[in-house]
């Protein structure tokens, strides 16, 4: 997979700045990611995500999308604004969904899960062997599909 050129992943409000960029792990059954600061248009950093590129089991439950908005910017969309950013930038990549997932307790994800309109697939349990279950003891997530 060839990374594409992100400079168009910016709104009236925040852009997306190259944190870094992560090849593909075949061993761990890691797919590509980018990785950005989500920041002002002035270039502060609000708060990081990171977009991963094809698809996998490991994406059901894991999502193609991670995000976390620093403590003085949340309440903003921020979150929700920078995942509609890099949905352009997975239709560039031909996907036609993605899956987001957020732990069943963390309410202000799952808000922003639906504040974007996903379809709430329900709240579905790790297989034994997902890296989630094994390494940080997660055993559930909910997860939402969005057709982009």
């Amino acid at each position: 997979m060839e990374f594409l050129d992100t400079s168009f992943l910016e709104s009236d409000e925040i852009k997306l700045v190259v944190e870094r960029l992560k090849e593909a792990d075949p061993v761990r059954k890691w797919v590509p990611a980018y990785h950005f600061f989500i920041c002002d248009r002035q270039g502060n950093k609000m708060g990081r995500c990171d977009l991963r590129i094809g698809y996998s089991e490991g994406l059901f439950y894991g999502g193609h999308i991670g995000y976390s908005v620093d403590e003085p910017y949340r309440g903003r969309h921020l979150a929700a604004k920078a995942c509609r950013l890099l949905f352009k930038l997975a239709k560039k990549h031909g996907m036609d969904h993605l899956y987001i997932t957020c732990d069943p307790g963390n309410l202000p994800s799952r808000k922003t899960l639906e504040y974007l309109k996903g379809e709430f697939l329900g709240i579905k349990e790790l297989p034994e062997d997902n890296d989630m279950r094994v390494n940080e003891g997660d055993t559930e997530k909910c997860v939402f599909r969005f057709d982009i």
